[in-house]
């Protein structure tokens, strides 16, 4: 299984390997932490700010394949044929 989203970004490698349901996990758990990194920075609480920076461009690239999947250029894993 890929490296934690704490470890650092998130690459396109690593999401291949994911199915559609992680792909879902992992977006949704990257706009909760986002969420809280917000009211963090928002409270001057987060000391590394360019985190809220590396968490809305996973958001991104988690968003760009599954908008792929839905379009039909990109199958994700576990679907055959």
């Amino acid at each position: 299984m890929p490296k934690s989203t704490k470890a650092g970004p998130l690459k396109m490698t690593e999401l291949k390997e994911l199915t559609l349901i992680d792909l879902q996990n992992r977006l949704k758990e990257s706009q909760d932490d986002l969420e809280t990194l917000s009211f963090q920075l928002d409270s001057g609480q987060l000391p590394n700010t360019a985190r809220v920076r590396m968490i809305r461009r996973d958001i991104a690239r988690l968003k760009t394949v599954l908008h792929e999947i839905d379009l039909g250029l990109r199958k994700p894993k576990g679907i055959s044929a």
